[in-house]
C-alpha cells in the first residue's frame, strides 16, 4: 500500500472541514427530564465520542415526532437515514484506499466501443491504485465494474421498477448497496471518490456531472479530478464542452478557470495521468475558518512560495502563502499529521484556480 493510502484511517470529509470541524452539541427537547433520559439512553448504549452527537439525532427524531410530521416525510428521513448508515458500513472498512466513481449509461452495449475502453480505462485506474465505484447496472457500469474486477469494485444500485439491475461482477458482493433514493446515492458517489470519469450517458449521467461539478465550484465538496472520456474518435464529451463554451461560458454563467474543473478526452492514457498527477505530492485540504491548509506529500520550497505569492496572488484574502505546522483546529485529524502543509486567507469562490494551485503544487518548479 502507498504512503498516501496509509494515511488514510478515516472516512474523508469530502466538505473539506465543514463536517469534521462540527461541534458536537446534543441540542435539546425543551424538556429537561426527557433531556436527562436521553443522555442517559446514550451512556447505557455506549456510543463513544459519538454520544454527543447521537444524543442529538434522538433528540431531533423526538422533535420531529412532536411536529406531528406526515408519515411520508417521516418514511422518507428514516429510509434516508437508513441508505447513509449502509453506506458507512460498506466504505468504512475501506476508507484508506483511493476510490473513483465511473459514470456512464446502462444502455450501452458490449461491442459498443464505449463500452470497451470503460473496461480498459477501470483496469488501469486499477492498476493506477484505485477501486471503482458504479452505479451497479450494466451498460458503462458493467464494464467499469468488469474492469475492476469484484474485488476492487463498489456497487451502487437503485431500484428502479425498470432497466437497472445489479451487474454480474457485483451482484451478491459484500460491496454492493441499494438505495430508494437518487439523492442518497449521489451522495455516497461524491462523498467516497477521489476522483470522478464519465463516459456518455443519458440523463442520469448528466445529472450526476453537473451535481458534481456544481459541489466543487460552490466549495460544497472537495476539487478532486474529472475526467469526461469518449471513446477513441468519439465526439459526445466534446459536443458537450462546445455546449459549455457557447452558452454558459460566452454568457458568463461560469468563469473561464471553471473549465479547469475538468477533462474532456478521448486517450484513456491522459486521463489516468490527470487522475494520477492530481495526487502526486497533493494529498488533502482542509478549511480552518476563513484559512486553508493543503496537506502535501513533499515541503514546499521558499523559492515556490514566492512563485505562489506571485501567480496566484488573486486566491488571497489577506497575507501570503506560508508553511505551517498541524493547526490545532486539525487535532481529529492525526493520521494526517506527518504531511508538509502549506496555509493561505483564501478568498472563497474560486475553484478552479484552487485547482490550477493544486496543479503548481504538483508540478513543483
Amino acid at each position: 500500500m502507498s504512503k498516501r493510502s496509509r494515511l488514510r484511517k478515516d472516512p474523508r470529509d469530502f466538505t473539506a472541514g465543514g463536517i469534521t470541524g462540527l461541534p458536537r452539541s446534543h441540542g435539546s427537547t425543551g424538556n429537561k427530564e426527557i433531556d436527562e433520559k436521553i443522555e442517559a439512553l446514550v451512556e447505557e448504549w455506549g456510543c463513544g465520542l459519538s454520544k454527543p452527537l447521537i444524543q442529538e439525532m434522538i433528540t431531533t427524531a423526538l422533535i420531529m415526532g412532536r411536529d406531528e410530521m406526515a408519515d411520508s416525510d417521516l418514511k422518507l428521513y428514516n429510509r434516508a437515514l437508513k441508505e447513509m448508515r449502509a453506506s458507512s458500513k460498506v466504505f468504512g472498512p475501506f476508507a484508506a484506499e483511493r476510490k473513483i466513481s465511473i459514470f456512464g449509461s446502462a444502455r450501452t452495449k458490449p461491442e459498443e466501443p464505449e463500452f470497451k475502453a470503460a473496461v480498459e480505462f477501470a483496469k488501469k485506474m486499477r492498476e493506477a491504485g484505485f477501486m471503482a465505484i458504479t452505479g451497479a447496472g450494466d451498460g458503462i457500469m458493467g464494464a467499469a465494474q468488469a474492469g475492476a474486477g469484484r474485488d476492487y469494485s463498489f456497487g451502487l444500485n437503485i431500484n428502479l421498477p425498470f432497466e437497472q439491475g445489479a451487474n454480474i461482477t457485483i451482484d451478491g458482493d459484500h460491496k454492493l448497496v441499494n438505495y430508494n433514493y437518487f439523492f442518497t446515492r449521489k451522495l455516497a458517489f461524491v462523498k467516497e471518490s477521489d476522483a470522478v470519469s464519465a463516459f456518455p450517458g443519458g440523463f442520469g449521467t448528466m445529472d450526476e456531472i453537473f451535481e458534481t461539478l456544481t459541489l466543487m465550484q460552490t466549495d460544497k465538496a472537495l476539487v478532486f479530478p474529472v475526467t469526461l472520456i469518449d471513446a477513441p474518435g468519439g465526439t459526445y464529451w466534446k459536443t458537450w464542452l462546445q455546449f459549455v463554451k457557447d452558452h454558459l461560458l460566452r454568457l458568463g454563467l461560469i468563469s473561464e478557470e471553471d473549465l479547469d474543473l475538468f477533462l474532456v478526452t478521448d486517450d484513456l492514457d491522459e486521463a489516468v495521468e490527470e487522475i494520477t498527477h492530481f495526487y502526486s505530492n497533493f494529498h488533502s485540504y482542509r478549511y480552518v475558518k476563513d484559512k486553508m491548509v493543503i496537506r502535501l506529500l513533499k515541503p514546499v520550497s521558499q523559492t515556490l512560495q514566492d512563485v505562489l505569492n506571485h501567480e496566484f496572488s488573486d486566491l488571497l484574502k489577506k497575507g501570503k502563502f506560508a508553511c505551517c505546522e498541524p493547526l490545532p483546529e486539525e487535532e481529529n485529524e492525526p493520521h494526517l499529521a506527518e504531511l508538509s502543509r502549506l496555509s493561505f486567507t483564501i478568498k472563497r469562490g474560486k475553484a478552479g484556480r484552487l485547482r490550477q494551485l493544486i496543479n503548481r503544487l504538483n508540478s513543483g518548479l
